[in-house]
């Protein structure tokens, strides 16, 4: 079915602020019990013990109002419109936020439901691994060794090191085979060296990032979607393929169905904008922690006919890809989250999940693309 959106195309959000005057108030009132206390002290007190001398109050210093927030700016009407007929005409579930660099707008379809995330987890985890050296918990250089028991499923360059005995690489090494190429083994094994899935949740609860879930894994959030429970075997070769085309058609629709009307590794896609912005800002990360992982982003290889298929060749851009399973020509995820910088140095988080289509590839990346170019096109203007 195709998108439908009972929202408007963009959301505001203001603020207001309060100041409780009952403070002054009762400082008067304690003020003037004291002066009345003084005032009936007996008029007989001999000359030789002088009444007591109460100081005067000291005034109550009250900070300065804060001034009010600006009020946030509209969302260009002509890009909003073109975002939203690029997301209607678009065979499929799809979530979209586009987000200015200062926050002031947003403009999204589906923004703020959860879309099955996929590779772009991995983000999170890299996130969590620069924010552990930013802490002196490991470093980039730190040692580790792979072995065939680390392996995953499907997107593993890897495996090709790790052989039939063992890998010995660095943190930075891992990082690299994460971000640039999507390597799920690289990814499991850091997220398992900072304590698993739990300790990748309470990094992203400790940012604040807010509707961003995270998965178990790759060998259990893929064998859930296709309907499998997790062997050991299937990290080797075709195993888990052979596996998976033995199910029935029937087991394979349930799973796929489940998974997606509550994807354990789901996110809304302007959660994710937000946390784009931030990191781009500093927030997040030391500086050169920032920097490290943004390089990583912009010198992706992943997804070159997505979202930035569409930039312009003056704009900057780092990204991360992620896509899921296909079944009978449904797939379960097809995603780009991206910053994209303009010469000028406004950037903008670009959000664009495709949760779930039966569109090929060419409708995919012109959606994508279409998107990018009409952002930038629109900065121009």
């Amino acid at each position: 079915p195709r998108n439908r959106s009972s929202r408007p195309p963009y959301r505001l959000a203001g603020t207001l602020l309060e100041q409780d005057p009952m403070f002054g108030r009762v400082r008067i009132a304690l003020i003037a019990g004291i002066m009345t206390v003084t005032a009936c002290v007996s008029s007989q007190e001999t000359p030789s013990r002088p009444a007591p001398v109460i100081p005067p109050p000291k005034p109550v210093v009250r900070p300065a109002p804060k001034p009010p927030a600006p009020a946030p700016s509209q969302a260009p009407a002509a890009l909003a419109r073109a975002i939203h007929s690029l997301w209607a005409g678009f065979d499929g579930r799809v979530g979209i936020a586009i987000i200015r660099a200062d926050g002031n707008w947003i403009i999204h379809e589906r923004g703020d439901e959860l879309m099955p995330q996929q590779s772009v987890s991995k983000l999170w985890v890299a996130m969590a691994v620069m924010d552990a050296i930013d802490q002196g918990q490991m470093r980039l250089d730190d040692h580790v060794t792979l072995t065939r028991a680390d392996l995953t499923v499907f997107n593993q360059p890897i495996a090709a090191s790790i052989g039939e005995g063992s890998f010995t690489t660095t943190i930075a090494d891992l990082l690299d085979r994460q971000m640039r190429r999507s390597d799920n083994t690289a990814n499991d094994f850091l997220m398992r060296k900072l304590g698993g899935p739990q300790a990748i949740r309470s990094f992203i609860t400790a940012k604040g990032f807010g509707a961003i879930r995270f998965g178990p894994g790759e060998k259990l959030l893929q064998a859930k979607t296709a309907g499998l429970s997790w062997r050991p075997e299937y990290s080797y070769g075709p195993a888990f393929r052979v596996a998976r085309s033995r199910l029935s058609s029937a087991a394979r629709t349930a799973a796929m169905d489940a998974y997606l009307a509550d994807p354990p590794d789901g996110a809304a896609p302007i959660a994710i904008g937000r946390a784009l912005l931030r990191l781009k800002r500093g927030d997040l990360l030391s500086p050169s922690s920032t920097r490290y992982l943004l390089n990583l982003m912009s010198t992706s290889r992943t997804g070159p006919q997505r979202l930035h298929g569409g930039v312009p060749p003056d704009w900057r851009f780092a990204h991360k890809t992620g896509t899921g399973q296909d079944f009978k020509g449904r797939t379960a995820g097809f995603n780009d989250v991206a910053i994209m910088t303009a010469p000028d140095g406004t950037y903008y988080a670009v959000v664009v999940m495709i949760a779930e289509t039966g569109l090929l590839l060419p409708r995919r990346f012109e959606l994508m693309q279409g998107i990018s170019a009409t952002i930038a096109a629109a900065h121009q203007h």
